[in-house]
């Protein structure tokens, strides 16, 4: 029988865990842990669970984190051993997915050792994001894809305006796959849109491609 929600456990209450353990609340039975009583105490009203545990020491966190559990998030960065320690343990334990923030490429590349699944690095990626929506006006959000690709969402280039993806043909010219139109006129998401599906003047595209050919496709077909 599937569970009604998926179990995730977060594993570092500073600014980042905790309210990425506020954040997955409403969708998921999240298990909040920390070593520090106060700052487990802060949160223990806004997720399903929350404990002091030294996620370093192994019975101490298999008393409380069972193979049951999804995915796992450590969000340790400050302390390198800790989070090496605990994604050791995440891993022993028998989760199925762990994500680990990492502080620089070479805690990064232990973290992978040792058994991280995907590594989290948050302030270079909000930087990131950031800088490219500052830089390009039409850029409303960016999220990386692997090494090279982002899923991206632009305002519907003003020459692109009364025309069909196939009169357009996007992967053709510039490599582009459109994965979603919304309009924003009413609210509505068209998700996989066909080839006969018209671009208007309050037409947001989600699109996935390498940046610089979105960038591309932005110069050659606005005014």
């Amino acid at each position: 029988m599937r569970k009604s929600k998926k179990r995730v456990c977060v594993i570092g209450l500073g600014q980042f865990g905790r309210e990425l353990a506020v954040s997955f609340a409403p969708m998921c039975e999240v298990m909040a842990i920390d070593i520090n009583q106060e700052i487990v105490n802060r949160i223990v009203d806004k997720v399903h669970s929350a404990t002091v545990v030294d996620a370093r020491d192994f019975e101490s966190l298999a008393s409380v984190i069972s193979r049951d559990y999804d995915e796992a998030v450590v969000a340790l960065s400050e302390n390198m051993e800790a989070s090496v320690l605990a994604v050791l343990h995440l891993k022993k334990i028998g989760i199925a997915r762990i994500y680990a923030k990492a502080r620089n490429r070479d805690h990064a590349t232990i973290l992978e050792a040792v058994g991280a699944d995907a590594i989290i690095f948050p302030e270079r990626d909000t930087a990131r994001r950031l800088a490219r929506q500052v830089m390009h006006e039409n850029l409303l959000d960016y999220v990386p894809f692997g090494d090279e690709y982002a899923v991206m969402r632009i305002h519907a280039p003003a020459r692109c305006i009364g025309k069909s993806l196939q009169e357009l043909d996007l992967r053709a010219q510039f490599g582009i796959f459109v994965i979603a139109i919304d309009h924003e006129s009413d609210d509505s998401t068209n998700f996989l849109p066909g080839p006969d599906a018209v671009l208007t003047t309050d037409s947001v595209m989600s699109v996935i491609g390498k940046p610089e050919q979105v960038e591309q496709m932005q110069k050659a077909l606005e005014d």
